[in-house]
């Protein structure tokens, strides 16, 4: 009877997902046009967030270690295991803010606007795309806009219930370099809502658990330390999971 609740709850989620894809898709879309309306863009899919996981009954409950600073610019590191991961990080991150993902995202029609103008793709596969990638990035990060990152790369669906896998240490160097402080959040059982795309254990709904840390100041870093940096962070976000 579960499994087939789930199979069922993920069929009415992805009639919600998609009906509202559909209805933001021409805000989106004027929204896109011009980088002036990117913080407009990130209002939309942060409503977007809200109103499709409330309406697909997954609540997200939010602890904050400390009060993340509305106008502070950040590095958003969380781990990933499911694709409500990038609603929660859209209800979470504070004033302007952009994703760095997978090129592949490329092809999805409406995460296809983002990435092709607020967000960057990455193809981690190419050392040049890599080099592009995070040089944008960066101009993004001095002009004052957030990022949001998965520092696994993408989500292990090799094994479950899910487990983290190592770090990609761009994102540390970055932030050393950057001087931004590091924001590492723990997206503790958001899996057993949905893991990745919930095709193979199916939906349902609940509340989730989310623990925001306390931002990491890299102010007094140097390159040479962004594997410890890497480490440190890893430990934090892993002390949250629930893989049981």
């Amino acid at each position: 009877m579960n499994k087939l609740f789930r199979k069922l709850h993920r069929i009415y989620a992805l009639f919600v997902i998609l009906v509202l894809s559909a209805l933001f898709y021409p805000f989106y879309y004027l929204a896109s046009r011009k980088p002036s309306r990117y913080s407009l863009l990130n209002q939309l899919r942060k409503l977007h967030s809200i109103l499709c996981s409330s309406l697909i009954g997954v609540f997200f409950d939010l602890n904050y270690e400390v009060p993340l600073e509305p106008g502070k610019t950040y590095i958003y590191c969380a781990n990933h295991t499911s694709n409500l991961d990038i609603m929660v990080l859209c209800i979470i991150a504070k004033g302007r803010f952009h994703f760095m993902g997978k090129d592949e995202l490329l092809n999805n029609p409406v995460l296809k606007l983002f990435f092709k103008t607020i967000d960057v793709p990455v193809n981690r596969d190419s050392k040049i795309s890599a080099f592009r990638a995070f040089k944008k990035v960066g101009e993004n990060l001095e002009n004052g806009m957030s990022l949001i990152i998965f520092p696994e790369g993408g989500i292990d669906d090799a094994q479950y219930p899910p487990h983290m896998i190592p770090f990609k240490n761009g994102p540390f160097r970055l932030a050393i370099e950057k001087k931004i402080p590091i924001v590492a959040i723990s997206l503790a059982d958001v899996w057993k809502k949905m893991w990745d795309d919930g095709s193979v254990h199916g939906t349902s709904p609940g509340i989730c658990k989310i623990y925001i840390h306390k931002p990491i100041d890299t102010e007094n870093l140097v390159t040479d330390d962004s594997d410890l940096l890497k480490d440190r962070i890893f430990d934090l976000i892993n002390s949250k999971l629930a893989y049981k």
